[in-house]
């Protein structure tokens, strides 16, 4: 099995929307290992260096602002692929222009309220992984399904 990882987070309007086990149903479905997951509110100090390429964008504030408004789902997924293969099935950041099919597409409207964040490349995933958890939050296991799923 490729072990590539993934940041997957179920920002605040996907879990008050109760999306959280559709979004987590598709990942799992799709075949890919869920290797930490946690519900809690983010800190301001944690989004800061979470989304640090955008503090002195005009729009961070807002940004800010929706992101401590509830709880969050900070997740690690596994897999073959799995960054640029997640970020397709999230769809485009805007959920007008994103595919029906997609997280996004399915359940978006506005671009504000875009449910997820999906990391953007392997560096990312691995910064922003080691942000939202400590590596002895990382599970380490093999799925009985691997074999189904991987040659």
């Amino acid at each position: 099995m490729a072990d590539e990882r993934t940041f997957i987070m179920i920002k605040p309007d996907g879990v008050q929307r109760g999306l959280v086990g559709n979004i987590i149903s598709r990942f799992e479905s799709r075949g890919y290992q869920l290797i930490a997951m946690k519900f809690q509110l983010a800190t301001k100090q944690i989004l800061e260096k979470h989304y640090e390429e955008h503090i002195s964008k005009p729009f961070f504030p807002s940004l800010l602002k929706f992101m401590l408004s509830g709880p969050v789902v900070p997740m690690v997924w596994q897999g073959k692929d799995v960054v640029k293969q997640g970020r397709a099935m999230l769809g485009q950041t805007n959920p007008l222009t994103s595919a029906p099919g997609t997280i996004r597409g399915d359940f978006g409207i506005v671009m504000q309220k875009n449910l997820v964040h999906g990391s953007d490349s392997v560096e990312s995933a691995k910064r922003e992984i080691a942000i939202w958890f400590q590596d002895s939050e990382l599970t380490h296991w093999k799925p009985a399904q691997n074999a189904w799923i991987y040659e």
